[in-house]
Formats: C-alpha cells, structure tokens, sequence
C-alpha cells in the first residue's frame, strides 16, 4: 500500500510538471507554489492545495472570506446538530458508508458538546450535585404489646419489624430470630438527633438550605474530633472519618463536592466510550464481518454526545419543573434515541433490536455508569 501511494504521489507531481512545460511552451505563465515549491498553473496548487494568492489582500476581501469561511463552518455544524437531535443514529452510519464531508468528525462533536455542558454550568452558576442538611430528632417509645414506634419532628410511626422488651431493648421480632438486644438502640424515649441529606440535581450553587442548629454543629464538630482520633488508630475508621468531614464541608458549603465532580466525571465518561462500544460489539458479535470496532466506537460517541445536549436541557428545564419531573423526561428520551439509533445503525429488525435495547440498557446502567458515577462521587468526597 506504502508503495502505491508512492507511485501514484509520483505521478500526480510528474503530471504537473508536463502541463507546466507544455503551458510554457505556449507562452503561458507558470509561477512557484510558495508552500511545497510544485509547479503552479492555476489559482491552487495541485500538489498541496495552497492557494496562488495569499498576500495583500483588500480589508473587503477578508471580510469576504471571512464570512464565507463562518457560513460553511455554521453550515456544518447546523447539519451536525440537526442530525445528532432529529435522526437517531445517522451520525454513525453516515460514518460507516463514508458521508463524512457533510458533518463534523464523531470525536470532535463529542469533545464540543462535553465541554459546552460543562462550560454552560460554570458560566450559569448551576452545579452538578448539592445537598440540603437538616437536623431532625427521633425518639424510639415501646407500647404494652412491646412494639416500637418512631417519634420523629413529632410524627409518631411504627417501625415494622422490631420489638422491645420491658427494659427498652429492641430486637428483631421476625420469626425464628434470636432474642438478641440490637445495640446502641433502645426504645426508652431517649432523644437522638440525627443529620438528614437530600440531594439537589442541577440547582444555583447558594440554593442549598442547612437548618443545622448550633448544637448539632457542635456535635458534628465533636463527632468529627472522635472519628479522627479513631482513625488514627484504625484504618477501618478510615471511612468513618472521611464521611464527617464530608458532612462538616457540606454544612458549611452545599455545593463543596460540585468542583471535584465536574474534574472527575468528564474522566470517567472518557473512559466508558470504550467500554460501551465493546458492549455493543458483545451484543452484534454476528455482524463481526460488517461492522468493526471502530464502527461501534463511532456509535457510542453519538450517544453520548446526545446525552450531554440532553443534560444541557435537563439543567434548564430544573430551574422551572420538578426534579422528579426531570429525571423522568430525561431517562425517557435518551432511552427512546438509543432504540431508535440501534434500529437506524445496525438495520435489524424491531424484535431483536427491541430483545438487545433492553438488555444493553440494562447491563450499561447496572454494571458500568453506575459505578463510574459512584466512582465518581467518592474521589469528589476525597478531594473535597
């Protein structure tokens, strides 16, 4: 192959030096590409594409140019983007049967709207991830019959499952199970204040609310003392301390883990192009001879690609309508474009590509993005 390209790269120079003689001969004019040096008989080298005239040029003439360059570059991001949101997998096939001029390469779409989506949360002060603290009170009460009710912020609950004997002492009342005091848990009425957390998706950094009063701030202090001082001595309290010193973070800032998830996750999802394409290739090994792996890498691009202009709308759409809401538009819709690009990519017809569509979105989510994203948020709580 090295050697076919040599001669036919040959040729093509010796056929431009045969038309510039013979157009010399004629008394014609033959300049000197001032790229590559080949002969130059018209307005663009033959060898090397460099345009004749490059210098010089009016103010009106780059302007010209100028614009012309802009309206073909927007042409064929319009293109790009039409195609990636309203037809599900054309990007890829388009690649497969070579229609490569009309949109821009796979690889360079991905890295644009990965960036745009993390750009557009920067500049818009929207984080990934907050966390809403509270402090809540629980007490654990007994009746006559020995069941456990829950107190908590005043509303009384049962708590199914357990019993308690007459000193307060909770064990497990299912059938067969051993009389055993459960520790640390007794249904006395004793107080004991618990931090709760919830989560907030896509929310204004400042959004968050902390009604942590100032003796529960004390109390995490101490507890966060008495953690350190256990892993010191115990690398299994390790975690322990971490996770309070997470929760002290949190207090005072409900958007501390955001930085460090918007340094890991783009890593992370980096690395599960691969791993999603060898899934597919896994799933459509019969069709080993038609489609290589680079054909199901340029498929797992245009997937997640859509899933971060996807993300772009879902943060917007979070500012007006329910995060439930969100969730459940967002969860929907990329699951309708990956069936309907695994119908358009691979041509099979809709019983096995519907049997592979729920198979793949099962295992991709259960075995891959999941722990990649938990992955994810323990190195933020590390690094926070």
């Amino acid at each position: 192959m090295d050697e076919l390209e040599a001669i036919l790269e040959t040729s093509g120079a010796a056929a431009v030096e045969i038309a510039a003689s013979a157009l010399a001969e004629r008394g014609g004019t033959v300049g000197k590409c001032p790229n590559c040096g080949a002969a130059l008989i018209g307005p663009f080298c033959a060898v090397c594409g460099q345009p004749h005239n490059v210098h010089r040029r009016t103010i009106g003439g780059l302007l010209h140019e100028f614009s012309k360059d802009i309206l073909s570059f927007d042409s064929r991001i319009l293109r790009t983007a039409r195609a990636l949101v309203i037809q599900p997998g054309e990007l890829p096939l388009a690649f497969r049967e070579g229609r490569t001029q009309r949109y821009m390469p796979a690889v360079r779409l991905y890295l644009f709207v990965s960036l745009l989506f993390f750009l557009f949360l920067s500049v818009t002060g929207i984080a990934i991830m907050q966390f809403d603290m509270a402090m809540s009170t629980v007490r654990l009460v007994t009746d006559k019959a020995g069941n456990v009710f829950q107190i908590k912020d005043g509303v009384r609950m049962a708590v199914a499952g357990f019993k308690a004997d007459a000193k307060g002492d909770v064990y497990l009342a299912a059938e067969g199970a051993p009389h055993i005091a459960i520790p640390k848990l007794k249904a006395d009425g004793s107080a004991t204040n618990t931090i709760t957390t919830r989560g907030k998706f896509f929310q204004r950094i400042g959004s968050g609310r902390q009604n942590l009063s100032p003796q529960a701030k004390a109390a995490l202090v101490k507890l966060s003392a008495d953690a350190s001082t256990k892993s010191a001595h115990s690398k299994s309290k390790w975690v322990e301390s971490e996770i309070v010193s997470t929760i002290q973070k949190l207090e005072l800032n409900p958007a501390a883990l955001n930085e460090p998830l918007m340094t890991w996750i783009p890593r992370i999802l980096f690395l599960l192009l691969p791993l999603f394409a060898l899934l597919l290739a896994a799933f459509y090994w019969r069709l080993h001879k038609t489609f290589y792996f680079v054909d199901h890498l340029v498929f797992s691009l245009s997937i997640h690609t859509f899933a971060f202009a996807v993300l772009i709308a879902a943060a917007v759409a979070a500012q007006f309508i329910s995060g439930l809401w969100v969730v459940a538009l967002t969860t929907g819709v990329l699951a309708l474009y990956l069936l309907l690009s695994l119908k358009r990519f691979y041509g099979q017809d809709w019983g096995k590509t519907c049997l592979k569509f729920v198979a793949i979105g099962f295992i991709y989510p259960a075995f891959f993005l999941g722990p990649a994203l938990g992955a994810a948020v323990i190195a933020s709580v590390v690094a926070a």
